[in-house]
């Protein structure tokens, strides 16, 4: 069984596209779509700088150190480039960052920090980090706060916007967790459903998998659909 429903076959670029997580980095990265689009009039300089920032630090340095640790994904790159990525990336995102804050006051400095040190948390497996709560705030509320403050969107709406995609990224973090244990640990699944006619229904590991990664296949589509149509609303 693979280690996760989007990884491809085992060896060359396909591992990398393995790395980059694809569907929960559009996921995490429609946050800040969404967190721009709380302002009244998102500047798309600063809305592609974040994009790049976050798709760098969340969708490449993140994945890459925590690959180095226990090869949850299987994948054959080397250790050397793996730390090669992620450091290259993470150094860019700061780099972009900070000079973000050359516009948007000292004050966003704090953002970029923050955001560098959960990236090296997440490496390191801080439990905090790693817990299901860390995880809500720091993949789900901290780019849509980041993008709307740099945006200018108004605290109540950001607050608001935080909390709610802290409980996105928490269900994703609920829905992932058991498929994701039984993809990479599972060594036998057996079991069995007997219904109140008599009938019965046998379990195994796909059938124990199958309702909460269609429903992760679909959400991470949705919430990227929801943050398109509510950015499009300020542009167009």
């Amino acid at each position: 069984m693979a280690p996760a429903f989007y990884a491809a076959r085992t060896g060359g670029w396909r591992d990398y596209w393995t790395l980059l997580h694809p569907p929960y980095t559009v996921w995490h990265l429609s946050y800040v779509l969404l967190g721009a689009a709380l302002s009244p009039a998102p500047d798309p300089r600063i809305v592609l700088g974040a994009l790049v920032c976050f798709g760098l630090g969340t969708g490449v340095a993140a994945h890459a150190f925590d690959e180095l640790r226990g090869r949850p994904l299987r994948t054959t790159i080397p250790a050397p480039v793996l730390v090669g990525l992620g450091s290259v990336a993470l150094v860019i995102a700061v780099v972009l960052g900070t000079f973000a804050a050359t516009v948007l006051g000292p004050l966003f400095l704090l953002f970029v920090a923050l955001g560098a040190a959960l990236v090296v948390l997440y490496a390191f497996e801080a439990p905090f980090v790693h817990s299901d709560l860390g995880f809500g705030l720091a993949w789900g509320a901290f780019p849509l706060v980041t993008a709307a403050v740099a945006t200018g969107a108004p605290p109540l709406a950001t607050i608001l916007g935080g909390l709610a995609a802290a409980l996105l990224s928490l269900a994703q973090r609920r829905l992932s967790s058991r498929a994701r244990s039984i993809r990479r640990r599972a060594v036998s699944v057996a079991g069995e459903v007997t219904y109140s006619d008599g009938s019965r229904e046998s379990i195994d590991a796909h059938s124990l998998i199958a309702a909460p990664e269609a429903a992760l296949s679909l959400l991470w589509l949705a919430v990227l659909a929801v943050a398109l149509a509510v950015l499009a609303s300020r542009w167009l």
